[in-house]
């Protein structure tokens, strides 16, 4: 028999028990399916990360004040107070691979306009930090040099602020109180949405030497964001950072670092390699669904092999040979694989959307992840198929012609 014929005996074998040939395909349908909503979700979710990161600016290092130590406790990450307002010019003037740099100082606070409060964090900044955290102005402007020098009352409040605040109104010249102090409105961010531990929306920003002076009363800073002048000098700034910093600190070489720089693209790397041993375990988990059906092909296969041994010893007396068998129960075996893989591959992607619409999660389906799915299915097939199918072709045929 040619292949044309091996496949056209498979499906009349198949159609013969309809029933027990979907029940069978079941297993491989289940696991397709779970095998792309999952790589969906975790794909999705990969994407999501990064989008996040990307969204806190681009050749972005954090330098982080130090943990203090008092006897034997030691303070959490931002306990110091050593790192100051002449480390930030000592970093733009002194580090040539250091394109801005901006002050930060935040703390929560309680904030009031008219009969409404809401507590949010302020963030005391300079006008170069929406550049390198990445935040647009969606209404009215941000504070300058001019206004920071000034110690100006001024303040750009994020959109979660204003929803919190003024309702569908324009927060823009009203006048709001944090911690008793008047600030006036001049502007509002381009939402960015919650991520992490921290909402950027619901923030208010106001400039630094006015958050160190009238608002916390401190002189010193929580960290510092800077923005190093091409990707490839990440770790050239960051070097030169530590070293103006240490010498300014007055460490000595037998010191630790009083402070901690933090690199985005290290940040990064480390998502994404967590999220891609997400990814694989949700895929592991799925495919063992998938393993579980092949074994329940091979099962029906065998079970098929011994109702149809009578058949076979028929069809080897009028000269089909260990191959034509062979053939013929393999084709059986890949296209319930392969039938099953096909329902399974729609119904996974429709289930990774069904939860992206009622959980909230974000999904992507890949053509490589429905690729791959398809493929395994095709190799569950064979290969679960291949004990049956060698059972069968080496079948004694007088054996077989007695067989009841």
């Amino acid at each position: 028999m040619n292949i044309a014929e091996s496949f056209k005996v498979a499906i009349e074998g198949i159609a013969a028990n309809k029933v027990r040939a979907g029940l069978t395909m079941l297993g491989v349908v289940i696991g397709v399916g779970a095998v792309i909503a999952m790589l969906a979700i975790g794909q999705g979710a990969r994407q999501q990360t990064m989008s996040a990161i990307q969204s806190m600016g681009t050749n972005v290092l954090a330098v982080m004040a130090g943990q203090m130590r008092r006897g034997p406790v030691m303070g959490g990450l931002g306990s110091t107070q050593n790192l100051k307002m002449g480390d930030v010019e000592a970093i733009l003037k002194e580090c040539p691979a250091v394109a801005k740099a901006a002050p930060e100082l935040r703390s929560g606070a309680q904030v009031k306009y008219g009969n409404k409060n809401t507590s949010t964090t302020i963030f005391g900044t300079s006008p170069d930090y929406p550049e390198i955290r990445n935040y647009r102005i969606a209404r009215g402007k941000f504070f300058n040099d001019s206004d920071v020098r000034s110690m100006r009352r001024v303040a750009v409040i994020g959109p979660t602020v204003t929803y919190n605040l003024f309702g569908q109104s324009s927060p823009i010249n009203k006048t709001i109180r944090i911690r008793g102090i008047s600030f006036r409105v001049i502007g509002e961010t381009v939402a960015k949405g919650a991520g992490g531990f921290q909402d950027p929306d619901d923030q208010i920003f106001i400039p630094i030497t006015t958050a160190q002076t009238r608002v916390f009363g401190v002189d010193y800073l929580r960290s510092i964001s800077v923005q190093v002048k091409s990707a490839d000098r990440m770790n050239e700034a960051a070097s030169q950072i530590e070293t103006i910093l240490r010498k300014r600190h007055r460490l000595g070489a037998a010191s630790e670092n009083d402070f901690m720089i933090f690199n985005q693209a290290d940040l990064m790397e480390t998502a994404e390699q967590a999220s891609n041993t997400f990814t694989m375990l949700l895929a592991g988990i799925a495919a063992v669904s998938l393993i579980v059906g092949g074994i329940g092909i091979m099962n029906i296969m065998l079970v098929s092999v011994t109702e149809r041994t009578r058949e076979i010893g028929i069809r080897k007396a009028v000269g089909a040979r260990r191959r034509d068998i062979l053939l013929q129960f393999l084709i059986e075996s890949v296209v319930l694989s392969l039938a099953g893989g096909i329902v399974g591959i729609l119904l996974g992607v429709i289930g990774a959307y069904v939860i992206a619409h009622s959980a909230g999660w974000p999904v992507t389906v890949s053509v490589p992840s429905v690729i791959l799915a398809f493929v395994f299915a095709a190799a569950v097939g064979i290969f679960f198929g291949i004990y049956p199918a060698r059972r069968a072709s080496f079948l004694n045929p007088i054996e077989a012609l007695r067989y009841e």
